[in-house]
């Protein structure tokens, strides 16, 4: 079997990810950005995939824009964020992302890593503009997004990545 891992990765997580897939398969690792997409038909396995953000996955726009050209080959796709895994959450991304001719496409869920400090100028303000937001709220009703962006400090950082969760893609394949 001849693969490839494709990720886009904001801050980290997604690449740590694909090199854990790299590593496992053998396949090839490559930076989105990166990819020449004609080079794309000399592999039978395509892994793509990327953080979330903001209920969005930047890795999958590639995917969209190229599945015409990606027929015929085995496509796995994975994403990875801050939360705990929540059905839920997952189930509303897979209906707004795997619309179309991406609608059979298996999807796995990672969980990333949290780190104000890493992150830009943008990100570190929207995140403590949520933060205050969520933080009006009464704790037994946050959504496991809220939980775990409350639950790491403004100067912690929390890495929850860990290899296991690459299990089930790598079943998958």
């Amino acid at each position: 079997m001849n693969g490839i891992v494709i990720y886009k990765s904001k801050y980290g997580s997604a690449r740590k990810y694909a090199k854990w897939i790299s590593k496992e398969t053998g396949f090839r690792c490559i930076d989105v950005d990166k990819v020449n997409v004609k080079a794309l038909r000399d592999y039978d396995t395509i892994i793509i995939g990327g953080g979330v953000y903001a209920s969005g996955v930047p890795a999958f726009s590639f995917l969209k824009k190229h599945i015409d050209q990606l027929a015929g080959k085995k496509i796995l796709t994975f994403c990875c964020g801050a939360s705990p895994f929540d059905q839920k959450f997952f189930d509303e991304l897979r209906r707004k992302i795997f619309t179309g001719k991406l609608a059979e496409i298996p999807c796995f869920y990672c969980r990333g890593a949290f780190d104000m400090k890493n992150m830009t100028f943008t990100d570190r303000t929207l995140c403590k503009m949520l933060r205050k937001a969520v933080a009006k709220k009464d704790p037994s009703t946050y959504e496991v997004w809220e939980e775990a962006i409350m639950s790491v400090g403004e100067d912690e950082a929390c890495d929850w990545t860990d290899p296991s969760y690459i299990r089930p893609l790598l079943e998958a394949i």
